[in-house]
């Protein structure tokens, strides 16, 4: 796709990208050039687009991105002008990873080391794009397949996904759904994947550090990066990154890494898992969340606790 012109201005950058840009400078580890020009068509408070940012900025230009219908295939741009800095393959919902399959192997027989990272939603990664992903998967393709995930379908007004948390509202389920989320990452991690992570951009070196070490290591990689929507999930947009963190820190979103099968639990859940802030402090500001029952509220801090017990015990197995 053709790249804009780095002066174009006419569409100004989301305000959560601009209050990163001084703490940018205040980490060493992150490079400061740009991949994402200011030209999105992002919500304000996105943080698809912040996300990718960090993985761009650890990828570099010698990279490929290919985007199934989701949110990141509207932000990008009208065609033809793009807010990516990098080639942009767009494809249908349900074929990313069949399509980075073979762009990884024309690279790889061409002697060309370009990273191949599919940047998918929750509902072409946990729903619509799960059998490609689970092929490339098997056959051991050298990609890298990110999923950001809003819980839900973004991009077309915020319909339910098999990302959806329990109890939360979106247009398709009015009263709360009744479904626990389902857990790709256990689905991931039976695939028995070289390198497999969580992340949110709340924790940019965190994010920036995995996908460096993601595309670092021959084979497939997953990394699964909360991403919260100000108007999917109904805060006000400059909560984006303390969203994220309230996330961590009530235990509903866990960090680590898995690494040749063995896990380690990131530095922020540990903490979170010894002394978990109250869940109600990351529910009550989402207004999807309006209305939850306390019997539901309890079923999610039980399965809380059972994911941390989980975690803790096979990091803990030598």
């Amino acid at each position: 796709m053709i790249n804009n012109d780095r002066s174009q201005d006419r569409v100004l950058r989301s305000p959560i990208i601009h209050n990163h840009l001084q703490e940018l400078d205040t980490i060493p580890e992150i490079p400061k050039e740009e991949y994402i020009l200011k030209c999105t068509s992002a919500c304000a408070g996105c943080s698809d687009s912040l996300s990718l940012r960090y993985v761009l900025k650890a990828a570099g230009p010698d990279t490929v991105l290919v985007v199934p219908a989701c949110c990141t295939s509207v932000i990008q741009g009208i065609y033809p002008n793009t807010a990516f800095n990098v080639p942009v393959y767009n494809i249908a919902f349900g074929a990313a990873a069949a399509c980075a399959s073979g762009m990884s192997n024309a690279f790889r027989a061409a002697g060309k080391k370009t990273n191949v990272i599919v940047y998918a939603g929750d509902g072409g990664t946990l729903d619509i794009g799960i059998q490609a992903m689970s092929g490339a998967f098997e056959r051991g393709t050298d990609f890298l397949y990110i999923c950001y995930d809003n819980e839900a379908y973004g991009n077309t007004g915020m319909q339910r996904s098999s990302g959806t948390p329990l109890g939360a509202r979106t247009t398709t389920t009015p009263a709360g759904k009744t479904d626990a989320k389902k857990d790709i990452d256990a689905i991931a991690a039976a695939h028995d994947l070289p390198y497999q992570a969580t992340a949110c951009a709340a924790y940019p070196q965190d994010l920036f550090k995995k996908v460096q070490k993601a595309l670092a290591i021959r084979g497939p990689s997953f990394i699964h990066i909360l991403a919260p929507c100000p108007p999917g999930w109904r805060y006000s947009t400059e909560k984006s990154v303390e969203m994220g963190k309230l996330a961590v820190k009530s235990g509903m979103w866990v960090l680590y890494e898995r690494e040749y099968g063995k896990l380690t639990i990131g530095p922020q859940s540990k903490v979170a898992m010894k002394k978990p802030i109250p869940l109600e402090d990351y529910l009550k500001p989402q207004g999807r969340f309006k209305g939850i029952d306390p019997k539901t509220v309890d079923i999610l801090k039980q399965r809380i606790a059972k994911n941390f017990a989980k975690l803790a015990a096979e990091e803990a197995t030598p």
